[in-house]
């Protein structure tokens, strides 16, 4: 298989980690007799330093001469936020790749490595042997992309969905339980926004398409606790935007680190941006003690969502947990009596694992 990836390593720990991933898909091309193309792009302060925006034309058509792009994280100092370089950066970068390219459907897994279980922040028996839980979230509707304007003091935002923004997210969530536990939690405010009331409606119409799916309905406020306190109730979650941005960032502390989980964002034809869900970490970049494993699961995701390469992406994730078992650490997940490695070295050990 021939497949054009554009690659936007960003800011910060961007091009650290996008390395350690590049190798990994270069050692799957080569055991499975594959040939992936790179096309490197520029965006964020990086963009900035360059054409003086943070995302230029030039990487927009990259990016729509690619097959999938495969994003780092962009963003600076907390400190210089104000200045130009840095001001909007994420904002201008990613929300508008996300409009450009029409990805609606966002997939943060949660994952808790046994391996793992003693660092994460909840309690040994809530982990058992590990769990990953997969949080769906609309990406280009609701509240985020509503109207916004403020007038004679008062602020409106408005959240605003339609029937057909519902089915699409609903179908990729339901086809995700399907390949998965066969478990679905639609999550909402039904009880108090005429969005939910209609996100709810239109849920249970496609749960038809999907009998096999077990299907329930949550209030977020509820949903958020019982993450906490009942995590493994839970397989695939579906929500609207801005539910789905909290409850996404809630359910990530569960492994114990950022630099642990991937996502993916789609469109209906199933190209995607792939990234970490961590940020650009600028306090570390440079120093080689970044942790890789996110950027190189968002590969994975890559090679399964939109290249349909199940074996391989597989074969990423079972190299990662072997590493894992083996007793590497970078420093955000290193535990006494494991080795602490820098984050080539866990690039290596991933690879030598596939």
């Amino acid at each position: 298989m021939n497949k054009k990836i554009c690659v936007i390593s960003g800011d910060g720990i961007g091009p650290e980690v996008m390395a350690e991933a590049v190798k990994v898909l270069n050692k799957i091309a080569e055991k499975y007799n594959h040939q992936f193309e790179y096309t490197e792009a520029l965006a964020g302060g990086a963009a900035w330093d360059v054409y003086g925006e943070h995302l230029p034309a030039e990487t927009i058509e990259k990016g729509k001469n690619s097959d999938a792009i495969l994003f780092g994280s962009v963003g600076g100092p907390v400190a210089d936020q104000d200045k130009p370089k840095w001001k909007g950066a994420e904002k201008n970068a990613i929300l508008a790749l996300r409009k450009i390219f029409n990805l609606y459907a966002n997939l943060r897994p949660s994952i808790v490595f046994k391996s793992l279980k003693n660092i994460s922040l909840l309690k040994p028996e809530l982990i058992g042997e590990g769990f990953d839980i997969l949080v769906i979230r609309e990406l280009t509707g609701g509240l985020y992309f509503g109207e916004h304007k403020t007038e004679n003091g008062v602020a409106i935002d408005v959240m605003k969905y339609s029937e057909d923004e519902v089915r699409r997210i609903a179908k990729v969530a339901f086809e995700a339980a399907m390949k998965r536990d066969k478990r679905l939690t639609s999550v909402d405010k039904a009880n108090v926004l005429d969005c939910s009331v209609l996100w709810r409606k239109v849920v249970e119409e496609v749960a038809k398409d999907y009998p096999q799916v077990k299907l329930d309905h949550m209030y977020v406020d509820n949903a958020a606790m019982q993450l906490v306190k009942n995590p493994r109730h839970f397989d695939v979650l579906v929500t609207e935007n801005m539910f789905g941005d909290i409850l996404s960032d809630l359910s990530s502390t569960f492994g114990g680190s950022l630099g642990l989980l991937p996502s993916a964002s789609l469109n209906e034809s199933n190209f995607g941006m792939y990234e970490p869900s961590g940020g650009s970490a600028p306090d570390i970049a440079g120093l080689g003690i970044a942790n890789p494993i996110a950027q190189i699961l968002s590969a994975s995701l890559m090679l399964k969502h939109s290249f349909g390469l199940i074996e391989e992406a597989d074969a990423i994730y079972a190299a990662v947990v072997k590493a894992l078992e083996q007793g590497y650490r970078t420093g955000d997940i290193y535990e006494e009596g494991c080795e602490k490695i820098s984050t080539k070295e866990m690039g290596d050990k991933i690879v030598e694992n596939i």
